[in-house]
């Protein structure tokens, strides 16, 4: 599997993580260390305790790191959850609704380590 297949299973958006990381061995090295990076689990934990602190930063973090690595749809859900809790705005959702945008996210970032595991594994 190739870099670009690799993208192309997972939903991602090669072109975009190749525009901000500028050559395919630094998008390379750097969507190999996603799966343990922690940052995903460290947003679903900060979810389990509804920690309105941790949940914007990890969030905003999950957010920045996955708009570089073109996995926009993490990307996109992190920062929904990022602006929910950003200092100064009103809450939207319940911390039910909380609760299950986080599990979204689970879903979808098992699905992206599992293409990055199948990529790794050639």
């Amino acid at each position: 599997m190739t870099l670009q297949e690799l993208y192309q299973q997972i939903g991602g958006d090669y072109e975009q993580a190749l525009k901000v990381l500028r050559v395919e061995k630094l998008v390379d090295k750097h969507i190999r260390k996603l799966p343990g990076n922690g940052l995903i689990e460290n947003l679903l934990a900060a979810g389990e305790r509804m920690d309105p602190t941790e949940l914007f930063e990890t969030a905003h973090a999950v957010k920045g790191n996955c708009a570089n690595l073109g996995l926009i749809r993490l990307s996109a859900a992190a920062s929904e959850i990022c602006e929910e809790f950003r200092p100064g705005n009103a809450r939207r959702f319940s911390d039910g609704e909380v609760r299950g945008k986080l599990q979204e996210i689970g879903a979808a970032y098992e699905k992206v380590t599992e293409g990055i595991r199948l990529y790794e594994n050639g």
